[in-house]
């Protein structure tokens, strides 16, 4: 299996060119430059910025040359402190991860789909030839039924940006969210430039729990990490649904094996075709237990680390999941030491 290299220890600015109120005010001031310095002396080795189709591109599919100001200042604030920068794409006219954006579309509509190209060739026109900078193409398709429509779409996505950019790293993911799982439906990399990019917010009952965005969620519940796998089925099935139940060692607790198990297939399939395997978010929510959150990411870590998969932390501020905010001050120090 290939190696990301420079793209091994990373974490999200979530939150600052997405999912956000897509103001000037939030724009300028929810990231700076210092946090780009503060990173940097944490020993990580890169950001993932996730960009909304918002900061750069109207409606009708024309640019604004602010935007790309905005991703450039950023470009070049990673290279001033030794980062390289993950450039993701968040949300495409007519698709975005979160219903609640309203935009529909993509899939069906050959215009929204050639703006999404349009805006690729422009970022690589103007970025993908600088020595710190990979493209993610979209995040988080949802829906199974486009698995096909999406990597025909990749494979345009990509031919376009090799135009301008004959070497960029692009990554790549799949339905269900970039599911570990959906890993094996991708298309054979297109060159040896691409990465196979899942999330992994497993188990989501702990996770998420609490979460106020999932359907099902008392609000209230809370669970140790250190829970019974039967626990975490029964609350799965009682607060998420059961499509989104894991297959647990019933008489056991959770541990490394977990994610040993639930990543084994992905690494196979990455080994056999030669691709690097790459983690862009994952994390667990604020209202978990600190500590808990500590145990979690022990876990995963320790499966990143033996099979030298790069990942991005969500998110460094806020989101629900802000590794800086004042939930974490007591095991801050021990979590960025896993990252």
């Amino acid at each position: 299996m290939k190696e990301f290299n420079g793209y091994k220890h990373g974490i999200n600015f979530g939150g600052w060119f997405s999912q956000c109120d897509n103001t000037e005010k939030r724009y300028d001031n929810f990231i700076k430059k210092a946090d780009f310095k503060r990173v940097a002396g944490w020993g990580l080795d890169h950001v993932r910025i996730p960009v909304d189709y918002n900061l750069v591109q109207n409606q009708d599919g024309t640019f604004k040359a602010e935007g790309f100001k905005r991703i450039e200042d950023c470009i070049d604030w990673c290279k001033e402190y030794g980062l390289n920068m993950i450039l993701d794409l968040h949300k495409t006219i007519g698709f975005s991860f979160d219903d609640g954006e309203n935009e529909s579309g993509f899939f069906e509509k050959e215009e929204y789909q050639e703006y999404f190209y349009k805006l690729w060739s422009e970022f690589a026109l103007r970025f993908g030839n600088r020595d710190n900078v990979a493209f993610e193409l979209l995040n988080e398709v949802s829906d199974y039924k486009y698995k096909d429509k999406w990597n025909e779409i990749i494979a345009k996505a990509i031919a376009r940006i090799r135009v301008y950019a004959k070497d960029v790293r692009i990554l790549v993911g799949g339905y269900y969210n970039n599911s570990v799982e959906a890993i094996k439906d991708l298309d054979e990399p297109y060159d040896e430039n691409i990465v196979y990019n899942f999330h992994c917010y497993s188990p989501l009952i702990f996770t998420h729990q609490g979460a106020y965005w999932i359907d099902k969620m008392d609000r209230s519940f809370r669970m140790p990490f250190n829970s019974k796998n039967s626990d975490y089925s029964k609350y799965t099935v009682e607060y998420i649904g059961k499509e989104y139940l894991d297959k647990f060692d019933e008489e056991g607790n959770i541990d490394s094996s977990y994610f040993e198990n639930l990543f084994a297939e992905a690494i196979e399939i990455a080994k056999k075709r030669d691709v690097p395997l790459y983690c862009g978010e994952y994390g667990v929510i604020d209202l978990a237990d600190a500590n808990d959150c500590l145990d979690w990411l022990k876990c995963i870590s320790k499966v990143f680390d033996k099979y030298d998969i790069g990942r991005a932390l969500w998110s460094y501020k806020e989101m629900d999941f802000g590794l800086v905010d004042a939930h974490y001050d007591d095991v801050r120090e021990d979590m960025i030491g896993l990252l």
